[in-house]
């Protein structure tokens, strides 16, 4: 598995409108729009920066998991997410190395990516994804 880089940090917010005010006024990064992911129950906000992202992620349901992370954890980084070319083969691997997962399949993300978790207690307590996305 090659991990190509870090492709974005997920930050579990209250509110999008409001968080994203230090983003874009303070450090002055551009938002690219919102979108809904309805099967995450979450609303997304990406903000780029050099090759990476910042992505801020609102709850729109109350047992979604941005919302059950805010209860327990507070706002902050919810997880670190990185690009992968393969995201079959990687989960694959690391399924092999009996590494923990959520998802031993990929699921649809933000922008159509394909999407996957590692769990928590297999990455020392941190929220990992791999995200592969189609080059346009």
């Amino acid at each position: 598995m090659k991990l190509l880089r870090i492709d974005h940090l997920g930050i579990a917010v209250n509110g999008i409108d409001e968080a994203g005010q230090f983003w874009t006024q303070v450090l002055g990064l551009p938002m690219e729009g919102t979108e809904t992911v309805t099967e995450q129950k979450t609303t997304t906000a990406f903000f780029p920066v050099g090759e990476s992202e910042v992505e801020l992620l609102q709850s729109t349901q109350p047992d979604g998991p941005v919302a059950k992370f805010i209860e327990n954890r507070g706002p902050g980084i919810q997880h670190v997410a990185f690009a992968v070319e393969n995201i079959e083969e990687a989960l694959a691997e690391l399924k092999e190395k009996g590494v923990r997962l959520i998802d031993e399949k990929p699921r649809a993300g933000a922008g159509g990516a394909k999407i996957a978790f590692i769990h928590p207690k297999a990455a020392g307590g941190v929220l990992v994804e791999l995200c592969q996305k189609d080059l346009k």
